[in-house]
């Protein structure tokens, strides 16, 4: 670690507060993501986050995405940022070049690394669907298993509802979800708020009591043209892994019902790539498909030939796939996730539900909104 980095973190980490660090401005609140007890950065009524670093003997610090701090005379760096989007966004510190996450903030994997993360709350009345509430809450565990594709042990994240344990007799459907490039299986617990979701579905009696499988879609590192791989290639090992690995470790570990009718998959970004890559070629194994911000590659000049012919009896996906679901952001450039899912209604798909999230882009906001909209749909046949 360079020696000026070093002290500046050190700064960061153990200076003491001074009493003017104590002067919050008017209307701001902790961000909710900090470190309990840390008071910067904090978010204003009017969307804007306050950024304030200890580090006096930095040349340059700033915050990525939102640009250069002001050096005070205490030794201590701000930034006031514009003001953001409602929802999660990241960001690191950036000292002399050298950017890290936050020391004030707790750790979320982003970007291809461990971030920090910033919460632009929504106010709007109905807006309160990822928060927690006064409900029964289910469990989310961590859990191990070997993978001889891999060749090394893998972790999968399972929520469970809160009723499981007080049903010791009944079987549950699975959702198996996936997470974005540049993301890991931690992502729909931590940034994606799921637990809460499924907690307030489940609760009003939106949703079906259900198993929810996140595991690592092997897409941490970001796609490079120099990976040796093509677009295509990457992250394609996750399917057979899911199919011969993950999904018989989670039936013999769990209590779960193991037909297509009571499985299903869905994914964000590339994560919709992958299920869409997954799910259709293999519909006796899935009967609900959602792609959140992403799906394949459906040439509907061509349907029949796609995905190892699932659409070429058109008739016969209906019976098989109750739900073939595609959302997205309206400010992530919706055109295309639209006409697909028009083209595929207009050759007698009746599955495919659309949902545009307003005001939204390529966020994960828009992939709560997704995943609320798209749990109600399932299992209910």
């Amino acid at each position: 670690m360079k020696p000026i980095f070093k002290s500046a973190l050190l700064s960061m980490l153990f200076f003491p507060l001074t009493l003017s660090a104590q002067n919050f401005p008017a209307g701001t609140k902790p961000n909710q993501h900090n470190i309990n007890g840390a008071e910067w950065p904090r978010v204003g009524e009017d969307r804007r986050v306050h950024f304030r670093i200890h580090a006096p003997e930095a040349k340059k610090v700033e915050i990525s995405f939102r640009g250069e701090m002001t050096r005070e005379d205490d030794g201590y760096w701000t930034l006031i940022s514009n003001p953001e989007v409602i929802g999660f966004h990241y960001y690191q510190v950036i000292i002399d070049g050298v950017a890290s996450a936050d020391p004030n903030g707790k750790p979320f994997f982003g970007m291809g690394r461990w971030v920090s993360g910033v919460e632009i709350p929504e106010t709007e009345p109905g807006t309160d669907y990822y928060k927690p509430k006064d409900v029964p809450h289910g469990q989310v565990s961590e859990n191990w298993y070997y993978s001889k594709i891999n060749n090394k042990w893998r972790r999968c994240f399972v929520y469970k509802p809160a009723e499981y344990a007080q049903n010791p007799q009944k079987k549950y459907p699975v959702l198996y979800l996936q997470h974005g490039m540049a993301e890991d299986e931690t992502g729909w617990s931590n940034q994606g708020m799921m637990n809460f979701i499924m907690d307030n579905l489940i609760a009003e009696g939106k949703a079906v009591p259900m198993l929810v499988v996140m595991d690592s879609g092997n897409i941490e590192v970001p796609f490079s043209m120099n990976s040796g791989q093509s677009r295509n290639e990457y992250g394609r090992d996750f399917t057979p892994i899911l199919l011969t690995e993950i999904i018989p470790h989670i039936e013999s570990n769990y209590r779960v019902l193991t037909d297509r009718e009571n499985r299903a998959m869905a994914g964000l970004s590339w994560g919709g790539f992958q299920t869409f890559n997954t799910a259709l070629p293999n519909l006796d194994k899935f009967s609900y498909i959602g792609g959140f911000s992403g799906a394949g590659n459906i040439d509907l000049n061509d349907l029949s030939s796609v995905y190892n012919g699932a659409f070429a009896n058109i008739s016969e996906f209906n019976k098989k796939v109750p739900v073939l679901f595609m959302g997205i952001g309206s400010e992530e450039r919706p055109e295309r996730a639209r006409n697909l899912a028009d083209g595929l209604k207009a050759a007698g798909v009746k599955s495919v539900v659309y949902y545009e999230s307003p005001g939204t882009a390529h966020e994960w906001l828009t992939w709560r909104r997704c995943l609320n909209e798209f749990v109600p749909l399932i299992f209910k046949n």
